[in-house]
C-alpha cells in the first residue's frame, strides 16, 4: 500500500477530469502560442467567474514564472516590491524577482499578511529620498505561506491604500481554491478582481498538471505583456495544453471543488489534532497545517507518511508543515491522526 502524502498539494499527477479532458485534446490540431481555442475559452469562463469583462487573461506555467513575467512588466528598472517576511517571492524563489533588478521590501508579519499599517513607515520613508527603492507594487498571498486567508474588509482596506498612493496590487493565488474554501474566507474571486491590479489562480496546486490562469485588470499592465511573455521563456508554443485544463477548472466548479477538499481535510486533520493536545504555530485556516510535535515524533512520522522535515520550534520538539490536497481521502486523516494518538 503507498504512503499518504502530506508534503504538498502538487504530487499527484492531475485530477482525472483534467486528464480526461487532456486526452480529448489530442485529436486534431491547434494555434499556438495561446491565441487557440482553448485558451480563448478558458479566458471567456475566468471572465465570467470574476464578472469582468474588461482584462486581459494569460496561462503560464507556473507560480515562479507567472511572478516572475509579471512583477518584472509591471516595474520600471527603478521600482521595487513589497512583500510580508514569508512572502513566496522573498523566500522561495530563488531571488528571480531580484535578478530581474528589482528590489523586494520586506516586511514582519506573524500571520504572514501585509495591512496598510504594516507598510506605511516604509513607504514614507522610501518615497521621501531620490537615492532609496521607488516602492510600486503590494504582493500578497491568499492563501499566505502560514495557510492564513485575507478577508474580504482586510483586502478592501489595502487595495483602498495602494489606489490612494499610488501603488499596484498584485496577489499570488498559487492556493486561492483553497484560500476561498476557508470558512474564515468571505472572498469570491469578483471581488479579488475588482480589488486588485493583478492576480493569478493557481491550478497547478489545485487539480491541474501544471498552469497558472494570470488576470490583468488594470490597462497600465496591460501594454505589450506578450512580449514580456516571450522575453522570459513564458509564451509556450503548445499553450493549449494550459487551456485545456483551465476549461476543465471552470466550466462546472471543479475548481472550487478541488480546493474545498483540500481545506476540508486540512480543517478535519486540525480538529483531530488539537482534540490530542496538539498546539499549531499558526490558525489553520486553509489547506496547510503548522503542528508541534516532539522531534521524534516527527521522526516517526515521516517514516509513515510523505511530508517535511519540519523545522525546529526548540530543541525538544520541531513543527512539520503539512499540506492537504484535492486528492487528500479521509482515510489518510484517521491514518494521521491514530498515528500521532499512538505516539504521543
Amino acid at each position: 500500500m503507498s504512503m499518504h502524502c502530506f508534503k504538498d498539494d502538487y504530487s499527484e499527477t492531475a485530477h482525472p477530469d483534467i486528464i480526461a479532458e487532456l486526452m480529448r485534446s489530442c485529436d486534431g490540431h491547434h494555434t499556438g502560442y495561446g491565441e487557440d481555442e482553448y485558451c480563448l475559452e478558458a479566458a471567456r469562463l475566468i471572465r465570467r467567474e470574476i464578472k469582468l469583462e474588461d482584462c486581459d487573461v494569460h496561462f503560464l506555467s507556473g507560480g515562479t514564472q507567472t511572478n516572475l513575467t509579471a512583477i518584472s512588466s509591471f516595474l520600471r528598472p527603478f521600482q521595487a516590491a513589497m512583500a510580508p517576511a514569508h512572502g513566496h517571492i522573498l523566500v522561495h524563489e530563488a531571488a528571480a524577482i531580484e535578478a530581474t533588478g528589482h528590489k523586494i521590501l520586506s516586511f514582519p508579519s506573524p500571520d504572514g499578511k501585509l495591512t496598510p499599517e504594516r507598510i506605511d513607515a516604509s513607504l514614507r520613508q522610501h518615497l521621501g529620498d531620490e537615492h532609496m527603492p521607488y516602492p510600486k507594487l503590494v504582493y500578497v498571498s491568499d492563501s499566505t505561506e502560514t495557510g492564513t486567508v485575507y478577508n474580504k474588509a482586510e483586502l478592501t482596506a489595502l487595495s483602498r491604500y495602494c489606489r490612494e498612493h499610488g501603488l499596484y496590487l498584485y496577489l499570488d493565488g498559487a492556493r486561492l481554491g483553497a484560500a476561498l474554501a476557508a470558512p474564515k474566507s468571505d472572498l469570491t474571486m469578483a471581488d479579488i478582481a475588482a480589488l486588485t491590479d493583478a492576480f493569478y489562480i493557481g491550478g497547478t496546486k489545485n487539480g491541474a498538471m501544471l498552469g497558472e490562469a494570470l488576470v490583468i485588470k488594470n490597462p497600465e499592465l496591460r501594454t505589450e505583456f506578450r512580449r514580456n511573455l516571450k522575453l522570459r521563456g513564458a509564451m509556450l508554443a503548445k499553450g493549449w495544453i494550459l487551456g485545456v485544463q483551465f476549461c476543465a477548472l471552470f466550466r462546472d466548479g471543479l475548481f472550487y471543488r478541488l480546493g474545498k477538499n483540500a481545506t476540508d481535510m486540512a480543517l478535519a486533520l486540525s480538529e483531530r489534532l488539537a482534540a490530542l493536545g496538539v498546539e499549531f504555530t499558526s490558525p489553520v485556516e486553509s489547506n496547510m497545517l503548522f503542528p508541534v510535535f516532539r522531534c521524534e515524533v516527527t521522526d516517526e512520522l515521516r517514516r509513515r507518511f510523505i511530508m517535511h522535515p519540519g523545522k525546529r520550534v526548540d530543541e525538544e520538539h520541531s513543527s512539520p508543515r503539512l499540506v492537504c490536497s484535492w486528492a487528500t481521502t479521509p482515510e489518510a486523516v484517521d491514518e494521521f491522526a491514530s498515528a500521532v494518538r499512538e505516539l504521543i
